[in-house]
């Protein structure tokens, strides 16, 4: 299912992926990819994402690790094998070092400890998108990042 902010029409508007099992979770971190500026899209599961017509048009996704099925290590090895890598944060409540670890060395540009606040999803957001300058150049993207005296 996909949830897209205000300006859903505006392609040069970065379409977010969250790819997580637990509801609340999805609808938390979507609104708050919405209320940065961002288009999201919501899926609650590894194998719905890939199945969706979405898969393309991401400009980063935002992994849970432990999911049923298809989990969010394995999900990320897939996408490394994508001719047009996305760009994967991992925010997952199992932050033990070795998963750490593991998921960084795959290729993982962020990896955010669930409960996180508001300023660490906005943080990372904008850390990873700016990781991804050629494509914000490319497309000329203005990404508002509110400050925290603002939200």
């Amino acid at each position: 299912m996909t949830r897209q902010g205000p300006s859903a029409g505006r392609a040069e508007v970065p379409l977010i992926g969250i790819v997580d099992d637990d509801e609340p979770v999805r609808d938390s971190i979507s609104s708050l990819v919405r209320s940065a500026g961002f288009r999201a899209a919501v899926f609650p599961s590894a194998e719905e994402f890939l199945n969706s017509d979405h898969v393309h048009d991401m400009k980063c996704l935002i992994l849970d690790i432990r999911m049923p099925g298809l989990s969010g290590l394995d999900l990320q090895r897939q996408l490394r094998g994508m001719k047009d890598s996305i760009p994967v944060m991992i925010a997952t409540a199992h932050a033990e070092d070795e998963v750490r670890t593991r998921v960084l060395d795959q290729g993982a540009l962020l990896f955010c400890s669930k409960p996180f606040g508001d300023e660490a999803l906005f943080a990372a957001l904008y850390s990873t998108m700016s990781r991804c300058k050629t494509w914000l150049v490319r497309r000329r993207v203005r990404i508002y990042v509110p400050r925290a005296n603002e939200l």
